[in-house]
């Protein structure tokens, strides 16, 4: 269940916008909040089936941007990538303390964009 709040959380971040209000307004109440399908429902006042419907078209949304256009997927390449040369460097000693500050600052720089 943790990795599919990641991911849906993740995904929503990338592609929130592109939902409707109302679907935004839930998926952030269950995933962010923390709220139960019931007190989705009392707090927008719809059913409890009316909220488990909207979550999962909203989730099976999300799923087909990400199918789509692949962003969270392009996301975790650069950031794999990231972390092998910060990895590499690391290992051949560039990133010591002592030396190439500006190599460090700028790959934090980098690593601070994601």
């Amino acid at each position: 269940m943790l990795k599919k709040t990641i991911k849906i959380t993740m995904l929503f971040d990338f592609y929130g916008s592109m939902l409707t209000e109302k679907q935004q307004q839930i998926i952030k109440s269950y995933f962010y909040d923390d709220l139960s399908l019931a007190e989705i429902a009392d707090n927008i006042g719809i059913s409890r089936q009316g909220v488990y419907d909207h979550l999962h078209r909203s989730e099976e949304s999300l799923e087909n941007y990400e199918a789509k256009l692949g962003l969270l997927k392009k996301y975790n390449r650069i950031r794999e990538n990231i972390n092998d040369l910060e990895n590499m460097m690391a290992a051949k000693g560039l990133l010591a303390e002592d030396q190439n500050q500006d190599l460090r600052k700028k790959l934090e720089s980098i690593k601070s964009i994601l």
